[in-house]
């Protein structure tokens, strides 16, 4: 062998080294999916790994390769990643529709060169050609993470048994009953989506009925039980699948439903549906969602699987659901005595319910109706009154000179107050004449009427903005805010969780990552000068309609999700003083609504309050994340502050990411003053700066 021979072969052996290299990485778009699969998110590992989000980024662009000793720990993150969550299959051909349209699935080898046949080269597989219907681009952020759900989380079914799933891609769905078509979607659809965290559940697959699936299904084109919003238990489809063996849940087979049956007595096999025509998508967060066509339907609900969590009700209880999803309440644990794994509590998570302490429950609760007789009208000391800002006052003489009224809104206002926030995660210990600390989450009562501010600010401590009169209930972080602005604060008692935790942290994460990517494919992204951000803000929702959809869901998630803490009791037969149904839940926690709140309201405040010290800026409205300002010009940088050419510190910014605002909406002054004088102190501008109509819609987020 020659000395030439012996090189190259040395150079192919330290190539084929280089290649199997314990810490190879995957291609950059692969590092992408593994993180998404597992739910988490860019931060998650950025902090695991002790490095910068941007790092994160960059690895997963492809732009940067991470160095030792970071590339040892990401390459073991990603082979545990790629272990749990492999590659998807391909479709399988023989749940492709077929004969539907012209758009090719997979596409057909060039043919072979006789060259090649005489050969003996073994010719390519000619794979068959599979069409579908014509469908919108696919803006699903990727890739299925799991074979088992190669085909999405969801399908909407229309009358000819076309499921339009997420990507373009159309199954051939069996339309004859309903036990048919639930042992399809068990059986052969491949839908459904992976767990979000380890010790969590897959989520059911997801069946969307139009109009005409309905009919030909059996069932009725609306609900005759306008109350109940169920079928009547003796429907010919509800007989179906009870021969079947299938069973509802005790909500019944409604708007959403649940399909489910216990195989070998552990194993649960369910699917649910959403029925079109029965009002399952809420226009007050879907929009006109339910007169998409299927395929577009199909890519709005996948986008939102995909980056939220498969829609399992309205947007608030899906809300809901994904706290529950990212912190489940149990995990797996080994028993000690016996050797064997057992379920146990979770650290971290809501494990059990428990009883709120009485300023925190709503009127109507057990523990309201135990203290105090019926009708009652509890007083500032004996409830807790955390809610969101509705304030109003007329314009000063100064604001009247000024063209216009502009409002800005904070983005996912919530989501942001959500974020780091601690929470109690037990049940309440009542404690009298306490030491405040700011670091305990739970209700005090105190008196902070000693604290005033100017007359055109909002007091931080009430929801309509006038000044506390005397001992009144808070959460944790309206208290901190007094203690941070230099007051003394004295509580008289208290209700302290002293097991607690940043429980609705991956919950943001999780928010502010769909809503980012949301508004990025809609050309927003973070970073934007403040010019091309209000020109972008001023014309995304006519970018795509669809994708417009997806944002409006997002926010109403997080609205719904922390409104659904404090679900109050339904009609039917419910009476005040006797528990409901959604106090049994671990999720059933007033307290933490209240601090999110709180925390909300605070932290605009403490922005308005910049405003005001620095520059004499003052608010004439608020509704909710809304704020209205008296401005020289039409747009929110003509009133806005600024020091040496930023932001001034502190203050509102314009951009997209969550907690900075955007432009709600501008008017006149006298579209105002007119307001204000024919309906006084009934009005609040913040709620009509948008459209300028008077109407009994909030139209801000």
């Amino acid at each position: 062998m020659s000395n030439e021979q012996d090189g190259l072969f040395a150079s192919v052996d330290a190539l084929l080294e280089q290649a199997a290299a314990p810490d190879a990485l995957p291609a950059p778009d692969e590092r992408k999916r593994l993180r998404e699969a597992a739910g988490l998110s860019q931060d998650q590992v950025a902090n695991a790994l002790n490095v910068r989000r941007e790092t994160v980024t960059g690895w997963e662009a492809g732009r940067t390769e991470p160095r030792p000793p970071k590339r040892a720990a990401y390459v073991r993150l990603l082979d545990g990643l790629t272990a749990r969550f492999p590659a998807p299959e391909p479709p399988s051909d023989s749940v492709l529709r077929r004969g539907a349209g012209p758009s090719v699935i997979s596409q057909p080898q060039a043919p072979q060169s006789p060259v090649a046949s005489a050969a003996g080269v073994a010719a390519p597989v000619q794979l068959p050609v599979t069409e579908r219907r014509p469908t919108a681009k696919n803006t699903s952020a990727g890739p299925p993470a799991d074979a088992r759900f190669a085909h999405g989380a969801l399908a909407v079914v229309d009358g000819d048994g076309a499921a339009y799933c997420a990507g373009g891609l159309v199954l051939d769905g069996p339309l004859t009953d309903l036990p048919t078509l639930v042992n399809w979607v068990l059986g052969e659809a491949k839908l459904g989506a992976a767990r979000l965290h380890r010790s969590g559940k897959d989520a059911d697959p997801l069946i969307v009925l139009t109009a005409s699936a309905v009919q030909r299904l059996g069932l009725p084109a609306t609900l005759e039980d306008r109350r109940a919003l169920r079928l009547p238990d003796g429907h010919q489809v509800l007989k179906q699948l009870t021969a079947a063996q299938w069973k509802l849940t005790k909500r019944g087979f409604g708007p959403w439903a649940r399909v489910y049956r216990t195989v070998d007595g552990t194993r649960r096999q369910c699917v649910q549906f959403a029925i079109l025509p029965w009002g399952a998508l809420d226009t007050r967060s879907w929009g006109t969602a339910h007169q998409l066509p299927p395929a577009e339907l199909a890519r709005l609900l996948g986008t939102y699987a995909t980056r939220v969590l498969t829609p399992c009700g309205s947007t608030a209880v899906t809300g809901l659901e994904l706290m529950t999803a990212l912190r489940p309440p149990t995990r797996a644990v080994k028993d000690p005595a016996s050797g064997s794994w057992v379920s146990g509590p979770m650290p971290g998570s809501l494990t059990e319910s428990a009883e709120c302490a009485p300023p925190e429950a709503p009127d109507g609760h057990p523990a309201v109706a135990t203290l105090y007789p019926r009708f009652h009208q509890r007083t500032p000391d004996q409830v807790l009154d955390e809610e969101a800002y509705q304030w109003s006052r007329p314009l000063t003489d100064a604001e009247c000179m000024k063209p216009y009224v502009v409002g800005i809104d904070v983005n996912m206002a919530f989501a942001a107050a959500a974020n780091r926030l601690t929470v109690g995660l037990s049940a309440p210990v009542h404690v009298h004449q306490p030491v405040f600390d700011a670091k305990l989450p739970g209700s005090w009562l105190v008196d902070l009427s000693h604290i005033t501010f100017d007359e055109r600010m909002p007091s931080p401590f009430t929801p309509h903005g006038k000044p506390p009169q005397g001992p009144a209930w808070y959460a944790t972080p309206t208290v901190a805010y007094a203690a941070e602005l230099g007051y003394p604060v004295t509580p008289l008692e208290a209700y302290l969780r002293y097991e607690h935790g940043p429980y609705l942290d991956a919950w943001y994460t999780r928010l502010r990552d769909a809503y980012v990517a949301t508004m990025a494919d809609l050309g927003i992204t973070p970073g934007m000068p403040e010019e091309q951000f209000l020109a972008a803000m001023a014309g995304y929702q006519h970018t795509d309609a669809v994708l417009a959809a997806v944002l409006s869901a997002i926010k109403a998630t997080v609205k719904g999700g922390i409104g659904k803490l404090r679900e109050r009791a339904r009609s039917g037969g419910w009476r005040p003083g006797e528990p409901w149904a959604a106090l049994a839940r671990p999720t059933w926690r007033p307290d933490i609504r209240a601090a999110v709140i709180a925390n909300a309201r605070v932290n605009m405040h403490r922005k308005m309050l910049k405003l005001a010290n620095h520059e004499d800026l003052y608010p004439v409205a608020i509704l909710s994340d809304c704020a209205v300002y008296a401005s020289d010009g039409p747009g929110p940088l003509d009133f806005l502050p600024y020091q040496d050419g930023k932001p001034l510190s502190g203050g509102f910014r314009l951009g997209v990411s969550p907690g900075m605002v955007k432009h709600e909406g501008t008017q006149s002054v006298l579209w105002a003053e007119g307001l204000l004088e024919e309906h006084g102190a009934d009005v609040n501008i913040a709620r009509h700066i948008k459209t300028g109509i008077v109407s009994g819609q909030d139209e801000g987020e």
